[in-house]
């Protein structure tokens, strides 16, 4: 029995009763509490007074040095929370343990020290303005992303942080008198609500990383199909650090719980919500106008082969990447490709590299097997196979590569069209006769498109990439890099951090 929350203040004497959960056949229980509207606002009060007691005035610096000590014993195969992770996570998420153990390895080394100071010196510039007032010599705001000269300069060292003083400056008023160059200041939220998705472990992580990044204090709904890695992070962090872990409160509810979450909505001034589109309306129209809300609701992904990457020489290595950056996550992720796009014209066909991609999916099952899968997946999986039989014998050029199980996938279709997959390693390979056109055939899901992992000589990439950019891509790389986006990466187009603070100028 595990307790798969994290609620600062809460005793066990304000719970009526508990939610019990088995996971994996039974291999895993998960303990929640059953909690009432007041009992929730109490937790609620107690994130407030503890983020201006632990967490308003605390240097930047500081966040950063605890929040990479939690990152490194998640990293740790010795440490107790993450033998307890790797564990327990096969049976709650589905995943492999193969899987677990490479997300968990990925995932985590976007919270140490140097991946945290990269995010915030690229969006902020200077991120002493998270801790005071400070000069805005750049041409911009900071919400490009980018200071100018002499606004950014070295980080200080984790664990020794170092006060930076702001200086004053000049500059002209209305009648160009002499007077301070302009100030500013980064305030982020007091509290943040977030509503987490389930389907790949490690987001629902880095959205309370971020929020702690902008000295928020948070609640968060975890999604069913992960609700105990956020709540592990929430327990090592109160471990590390108790002020800073009594700012994080994280806990799962079953859908439709209105009365808890309009408790959260009248107190939160931000909203954090991951999940499809039936969820995302659902948060957009209970929470107040005047709340800052950030939305992460379904994104299409999708991969282009060039001609030039299927040489003798380097196909199978195509393949390989191709099969990976389907594999990871089993293609739950948002950055999973559903369809790749093969040009015609090179060495190998577009049909004879969807069998060079089987065949490398086949080899990825040994090491990171496909994780377990309901019965509605696999009867969704046999019935976009027997439609693919069907349509081959009826003489339209499909051709099926697949495993004897359900375990990967692949559909030759000659019909250019996005079609998006059931998921679960399940991907369709369909011919363009050059880059240019995979633009223009995936304009129709044009504001659900996210990442595009391209395979192609660097000048070509280039100009793919501004025909993608102009049609909705938010995200282009190649292969290797697909599953994994930088943490410095603009989520679905926007700063994750800029997306959640204020501006404060000091003029004059």
């Amino acid at each position: 029995m595990i307790d798969a929350f994290h609620l600062p203040g809460l005793a066990g004497a304000d719970v009526a009763s508990w939610d019990v959960r088995q996971y994996g056949d039974g291999a895993v229980h998960l303990r929640f509490p059953v909690l009432e509207p007041a009992t929730l606002g109490a937790v609620l009060d107690g994130l407030v007074q503890a983020r201006a007691e632990h967490l308003a005035d605390r240097p930047f610096a500081e966040i950063v040095a605890v929040i990479d000590a939690v990152a490194r014993r998640f990293l740790d195969p010795a440490d107790p929370v993450r033998r307890l992770a790797e564990e327990a996570l096969p049976a709650v998420t589905g995943y492999s343990p193969p899987m677990v153990r490479l997300i968990l390895d990925r995932m985590a080394a976007d919270w140490r020290a140097d991946a945290l100071e990269r995010l915030l010196r690229e969006e902020l510039g200077d991120p002493g303005v998270l801790d005071g007032f400070r000069p805005r010599t750049g041409p911009g705001d900071g919400e490009s992303g980018r200071a100018g000269a002499g606004d950014g300069g070295q980080l200080p060292t984790v664990g020794a942080y170092a006060a930076i003083g702001a200086g004053p400056g000049t500059g002209c008023g209305h009648d160009a008198a002499p007077s301070a160059a302009p100030l500013r200041r980064a305030m982020g939220p007091e509290l943040a609500f977030h509503f987490f998705a389930g389907n790949v472990p490690g987001v629902a992580v880095t959205s309370l990383v971020r929020a702690l990044l902008v000295k928020a204090a948070s609640i968060g709904k975890a999604g069913s199909g992960d609700p105990l890695l956020p709540a592990l992070f929430a327990r090592t962090l109160a471990e590390v650090d108790p002020g800073l872990g009594a700012c994080v409160a994280v806990t799962y509810w079953p859908g439709g719980s209105a009365g808890l979450e309009e408790v959260v909505f009248d107190r939160a001034d931000a909203v954090i919500v991951y999940g499809g589109e039936a969820v995302v309306e659902s948060v957009r129209a209970r929470a107040h106008p005047a709340t800052r809300l950030v939305e992460h609701g379904p994104k299409l992904s999708f991969a282009i082969v060039a001609r030039e990457a299927l040489e003798p020489s380097v196909i199978e290595a195509t393949a390989a990447s191709t099969a990976r950056a389907v594999a990871v996550f089993d293609q739950q992720g948002c950055v999973s490709p559903h369809v790749v796009y093969v040009e015609d014209g090179g060495a190998t066909t577009p049909r004879d590299f969807a069998a060079a991609l089987a065949r490398a999916l086949a080899s990825i099952e040994q090491e990171l097997p496909r994780g377990r899968i309901s019965a509605a997946e696999a009867a969704a999986i046999r019935q976009l196979r027997g439609a693919a039989e069907f349509a081959g014998l009826a003489g339209r050029g499909v051709e099926l590569f697949a495993s004897e199980g359900t375990e990967y996938t692949v559909v030759y279709d000659p019909d250019p069209a996005f079609d998006p997959s059931c998921l679960n390693r399940v991907v369709r390979v369909k011919p363009i006769g050059s880059l240019e056109d995979a633009a223009e055939l995936v304009r129709p899901y044009a504001r659900y498109l996210q990442t595009v992992g391209v395979a192609a000589p660097a000048d070509r990439r280039r100009d793919v990439a501004e025909r993608l950019a102009r049609v909705g891509a938010t995200r282009i790389t190649d292969l290797e890099r697909m599953p994994w986006p930088q943490p410095t990466w603009h989520h679905d187009g926007r700063g994750p951090l800029n997306e959640l603070i204020r501006w404060v100028d000091l003029e004059g």
